[in-house]
């Protein structure tokens, strides 16, 4: 072998030692040999690492549910484990009865504390006390947020008709004084706590909040938790004490509601305790977790939890909730579905971006119904303004640049709703102007203003997929999700480049 070209540094750094003894030639050959050999194990073990993960990625998709607290998040879950997981959802249908037994509970609960609020200002009530009262709530800094109305306010604008409580309202208070009780033993079954951030929802209903909040809405911090002490109680996973004592304040539950049914209907249906609910603007269909309308069916010993009423239920979930979803039926039967209900309050919302990356999809809720309303944490923020905000934040996220994105105008029966009372879109939205009062026009002007964000804000050119949902609508969420599967799958498939 000649030796190297001299203007080559190459081959120089290759060629063999000047002088080199066949020994030497021996042992330096058996080095690069040993030195191939492991390059190309470390080769091989690459590829099927890469192949491994390849297959992992085929068979697992990621999808993050964003949007802001009560855009319909959970819900959404919800009918993604109905529709696509029928046989692990029947196994848990049984462990929703608690919770909706609770926002059963807390609905009469808050609605007795308003009546004792109303039935105590009755008994006090003349021209100086009111006055000193109205003052009292204006240096309270728990009451109205900035833009609510207060409660003299609504009461000198509207005509109403005069509160008049009877002993018999104070005798039906009195009597359902075991539901505070019962109240905490079943949060005390699921482990949820209390919060100082967020009001009940049934404060929010009301444009009069009371002076001190009694009831602030409940929250898990894992959804595993309460399910497996459930179920451990239904299939006789405790020891034989806990099992009896689980047993016990479940048939406990059962008895208090049940003995409490009529009582609870007579004073949902009481005449004066409605005029109290519309004086205060209250409509029950704004309220997740409401079912005062369903007392005679969930108060009844032998209530089982319908598929409808499951996916009402409100129990408020803290942090991000990681739910893995094994398909077993449709296009995507056999892959398993990780998807994250993230918490969509204001203190929670720096918690999302540690899991955008390696995201197949997103699944943005935007609430329509709420253009009217303002944000629990802060009184001055539109919900609508918040959720367009979010949408840009998202939109304009490098890391989410290839995700394929999903926007849900929820609430769509709500809007609905709202507008056939009255509700006028163009005295909150300004910009709206003299276009029709109707739901169909207000969804799609929303719709487009959301796609604008989109367009001026993505950080390359990409669709994304617009439904009008109402996803507490099990049948027709359905119809949705089987689009939304197949468009969410494709996107998969193209990432990890088996299609």
């Amino acid at each position: 072998m000649g030796a190297p070209p001299e203007d080559d540094p190459l081959a120089l750094a290759i060629a063999p030692p000047p002088n080199e003894t066949a020994e030497q030639r021996e042992a330096r050959l058996n080095a690069e040999a040993e030195a191939r050999r492991i390059s190309e194990k470390i080769d091989e073990q690459l590829r099927v690492d890469k192949a491994a993960h390849r297959k992992r990625r085929s068979q697992t998709v990621k999808v993050l549910l964003l949007g802001q607290s009560e855009s319909g998040k959970s819900t959404t879950l919800k009918n993604f484990q109905i529709t696509y997981s029928p046989n692990t959802w029947a196994e848990e249908r049984n462990s929703w009865r608690t919770v909706i037994q609770l926002n059963l509970v807390r609905n009469i609960n808050s609605i007795l504390n308003m009546l004792a609020e109303e039935m105590a200002n009755t008994a006090t009530s003349d021209p100086a006390a009111d006055a000193d009262a109205d003052a009292s709530d204006d240096d309270d800094g728990d009451g109205e947020g900035e833009g609510e109305p207060s409660a003299a306010a609504t009461r000198a604008t509207s005509p109403t008709v005069p509160l008049r409580f009877t002993d018999r309202h104070a005798l039906l208070k009195l009597r359902l004084t075991p539901l505070r009780g019962l109240q905490h033993d079943l949060e005390d079954t699921l482990g949820v706590s209390g919060t100082d951030d967020i009001e009940h929802p049934l404060q929010r209903a009301s444009t009069r909040s009371p002076a001190r909040r009694t009831s602030q809405e409940a929250f898990i911090r894992s959804h595993t938790s309460w399910k497996s002490k459930l179920r451990s109680v239904s299939e006789g996973n405790l020891d034989g004490m806990s099992k009896r004592y689980r047993e016990a304040k479940t048939r406990e539950a059962m008895e208090v509601l049940a003995g409490c049914k009529d009582d609870i209907r007579e004073v949902w249906e009481d005449e004066m305790v409605q005029e109290m609910l519309r004086q205060r603007k209250f409509v029950t269909e704004s309220v997740p977790g409401f079912f005062l309308n369903d007392v005679e069916r969930i108060a009844a010993r032998d209530y089982e939890p319908s598929d409808n009423d499951i996916v009402r239920a409100r129990l408020r979930t803290m942090g991000v909730q990681e739910y893995g979803i094994k398909f077993q039926i449709g296009p995507a039967a056999g892959t398993e579905w990780l998807m994250y209900d993230v918490g969509g309050s204001r203190t929670q919302r720096a918690a999302w971006f540690p899991y955008f990356d390696d995201c197949d999809a997103i699944i943005f809720l935007a609430p329509i119904s709420c253009f009217d309303e303002r944000l629990a944490e802060d009184r001055k923020v539109n919900r609508l303004e918040d959720s367009y905000m979010l949408w840009r934040l998202v939109c304009s996220s490098k890391l989410l640049q290839n995700t394929q994105m999903i926007l849900f105008l929820n609430k769509y029966d709500l809007l609905d709703q709202k507008l056939k009372r009255g509700v006028k879109v163009n005295d909150h939205v300004r910009s709206y102007g003299d276009r029709p009062n109707d739901a169909e026009t207000a969804s799609k002007y929303f719709s487009q203003h959301f796609r604008e964000i989109m367009k001026r804000h993505s950080p390359q050119p990409r669709q994304f997929r617009v439904h009008t949902t109402s996803v507490i609508d099990t049948k027709a969420t359905a119809v949705t999700l089987g689009i939304v599967e197949e468009g969410i799958l494709q996107a998969h498939l193209r990432s990890v480049e088996l299609i």
